[in-house]
């Protein structure tokens, strides 16, 4: 069994739970997911099957999109609504100082991973550290925010921002709303996260665990995308005799690869025979070369 599913994670299940539920339910072990939803966290988390396993690394690299709510006045450990608080104060802001203020966090932005992350510091995650009370100096690491807009604002006692963001993989919204209520000097927490996109992958799209479960119990896998479905990239089409050099290890002259215009340009094309994924190639001079090969 080979393919991407597109699951809505529910509320109050690790990444790593999900993983196992449909592992259960599909009666095979290779299944692997596309980057970490905090447990509290909804919304859309890919999942690889089979030889699908093999891209997890390409579908986690491609952009992701969020609604996120951010409360003003009251600042978190955690950064999310999860954390014990550490500072609550009634907000002096309105609608337009928020709107304002997110004109900085468009574009390339410096963020600093938070204390409760799985981010690893000398063989152990910050957030065994944070555990037991120890905080450690952190490097800051580049991401990029595609889009960030208000959506929504409510202005309540400590008021609150609904989000729309698109961003970079390695994103945190927590800590960006954390520095969103820095910037406006009175602090904040992200109260609510959805994530709607993850890659190609939409949340209307998505199956819940009930709805494939259901689907499996009449022996039908609707839920199981093609591994095309997964990569964002120019296609190239390669005949059985070409698709077994590639599977070797060969390269391929570019005038014996089958390609539109935009996939003779991209520096990385998914390779298939027929309609059937057989690996990621990438362009060097005049020649196809395998960059990954899937099967």
């Amino acid at each position: 069994m080979d393919g991407i599913i597109n699951v809505l994670k529910p509320p109050g299940m690790t990444s790593s739970d999900v993983v196992l539920w449909m592992r259960k339910i599909l009666k095979t072990k290779k299944i692997g997911h596309t980057g970490t939803l905090d447990p509290g966290v909804v919304g859309v988390l890919p999942l690889c099957v089979g030889r699908g396993t093999r891209l997890a690394e390409y579908i986690t690299e491609q952009g992701k999109a969020y609604l996120a709510e951010v409360t003003f006045g009251i600042v978190t450990d955690t950064q999310d609504s999860f954390g014990e608080t550490i500072r609550k104060k009634r907000p002096t802001i309105a609608k337009a100082d928020v709107e304002q203020a997110l004109m900085k966090f468009a574009g390339r932005v410096s963020q600093i991973p938070p204390m409760f992350s799985a981010v690893r510091q000398d063989g152990r995650h910050l957030y065994e550290y944070a555990r037991q009370g120890i905080a450690v100096e952190r490097a800051s690491r580049e991401i990029s925010i595609y889009k960030i807009e208000l959506r929504q604002w409510y202005g309540e006692e400590f008021p609150r921002a609904l989000l729309y963001i698109e961003c970079s993989k390695g994103t945190y919204i927590r800590t960006l709303s954390h520095d969103l209520g820095q910037v406006l000097g009175c602090g904040a927490f992200m109260s609510y996260l959805l994530r709607v996109r993850s890659g190609p992958f939409e949340i209307q799209d998505s199956w819940t665990l009930e709805e494939m479960e259901e689907a499996v119990l009449r022996s039908t896998y609707p839920f199981l995308l093609p591994l095309t479905a997964g990569i964002d990239l120019p296609r190239a089409y390669l005949s059985a005799a070409r698709a077994q050099a590639f599977r070797h290890g060969l390269s391929t002259r570019r005038e014996l690869v089958q390609t539109s215009e935009q996939a003779s340009a991209a520096p990385y094309v998914q390779v298939l025979e027929g309609e059937e994924l057989i690996g990621i190639g990438a362009w060097r001079e005049d020649s196809l070369y395998p960059h990954k090969v899937i099967g």
